[in-house]
């Protein structure tokens, strides 16, 4: 791209926000089993401004982007590169189309399943895998490739472009945006003040009884139960779990539906990521649906979505620079306003009424690389009959 062409280009902008525009209401994702990406929907304006990506999910309008290092300033994308991609097409397919829209010379070829499922096939590929970028929707996914030595490490500069605790210590990963673990709950059945603020008291709270749910097979929270085993050992982990299913929580098959069945006033509370719950309130203003928060637990646990580099890429400096622009401040923005995860680029804020990442409480000396043993959290859930 000549040095002229260095700001986002008009005529590729408009085609792109034409295509995304006329696709009608707006696609937010919630998650079936596993932690494969999909669907759901709620009414969303379009949002045209010329810094921002696609065409917006949400109600809050155009905003200014003021953080962050944008995607003019980064180097050019160029030539062929397969993404294999954890996070689901109808969440992130604007974003790494709009990537191969900018660039005339960049071709992105995408293969989008479950995080874990994506991880197998690349073991199961090995050298001959043909995937350059892995897309994670967790760490856990991340982590294990590192383990398995699949990885190669990213320049310093990609790394320096989010906090050291948002990425691999050995500069193997990424996270790319954010999500919190919380408690969704019933404003007609609850006070913010009612929600324990100690993960483990839950099981305790007569209040929850047959009125609380959660998503067992979902990848988040099964992250949530490998940093409990972490936190408070497999003992005091497997008495919660059983604590929780004496109780009588109910299941669902995803976050998505916690929080919806906690807006319908189906169950009092919940488990989510933070996100669900103003995907919900961004369809529905007056749903009586809050976000409570535990301080210093797993119940607490800032989790990330991240990407890698494979080391059978053929194109590690394209490869990089693909993972660059993934931490751009428009594409950190899209990520905001789209599907309503934190920013982890200072200078670009979440959206919502939701607390900075500086005010949140995860537990202090949980490493994010802690969270790859999501086999022997399987397996727990299976011996107490949660799985």
């Amino acid at each position: 791209m000549h040095e002229r062409d260095r700001e986002l280009r008009g005529h590729s902008r408009r085609r792109f926000i034409a295509t995304t525009a006329a696709l009608g209401v707006g696609a937010l994702a919630g998650c079936t089993g596993g932690d494969e990406e999909t669907e759901t929907t709620t009414e969303a304006g379009a949002n045209e401004s010329a810094g921002q990506i696609g065409s917006g999910r949400s109600p809050f309008g155009d905003r200014d982007i003021t953080g962050g290092v944008s995607v003019t300033e980064m180097p050019d994308l160029s030539g062929e590169l397969t993404l294999y991609s954890g996070r689901g097409q109808a969440l992130v397919g604007e974003l790494i189309s709009f990537f191969e829209e900018y660039y005339d010379e960049f071709t992105i070829r995408p293969r989008y399943n479950s995080a874990a499922e994506l991880v197998n096939q690349i073991q199961t590929e090995g050298q001959n895998s043909p995937a350059d970028v892995f897309f994670s929707v967790n760490a856990g996914s991340l982590g294990a490739l590192k383990d398995a030595g699949r990885t190669q490490e990213l320049p310093s500069d990609v790394l320096d472009l989010v906090r050291d605790e948002f990425h691999d210590p050995d500069g193997q990963w990424t996270g790319t945006s954010g999500r919190a673990r919380t408690v969704p709950f019933n404003t007609d059945q609850f006070d913010e003040s009612d929600i324990p603020d100690d993960i483990m008291a839950f099981p305790d709270t007569e209040a929850f009884r047959d009125n609380i749910g959660w998503a067992p097979t979902y990848s988040s929270f099964q992250a949530f139960v490998t940093a409990m085993r972490v936190l408070e050992g497999e003992d005091a982990t497997r008495e919660w779990l059983q604590g929780m299913q004496d109780l009588g929580v109910t299941e669902y098959n995803d976050e998505f539906l916690v929080s919806q069945a906690v807006a319908d006033g189906e169950i009092g509370a919940g488990f989510a990521n933070h996100y669900y719950i103003q995907r919900i309130l961004a369809g529905r203003t007056n749903a009586p649906l809050s976000t409570a928060f535990t301080a210093g637990d797993a119940g607490s646990i800032f989790n990330v979505a991240g990407a890698l580099v494979l080391d059978s890429t053929d194109d590690a400096e394209l490869a990089s620079n693909f993972v660059r622009h993934l931490l751009s401040a428009e594409a950190q923005d899209y990520f905001a306003r789209t599907t309503f995860e934190y920013p982890l680029v200072s200078g670009v804020d979440p959206i919502g009424e939701l607390p900075s990442i500086d005010e949140l409480s995860p537990p202090e000396g949980l490493d994010l690389t802690q969270l790859s043993d999501l086999e022997g959290t399987v397996e727990l859930l299976r011996e107490v009959g949660v799985l």
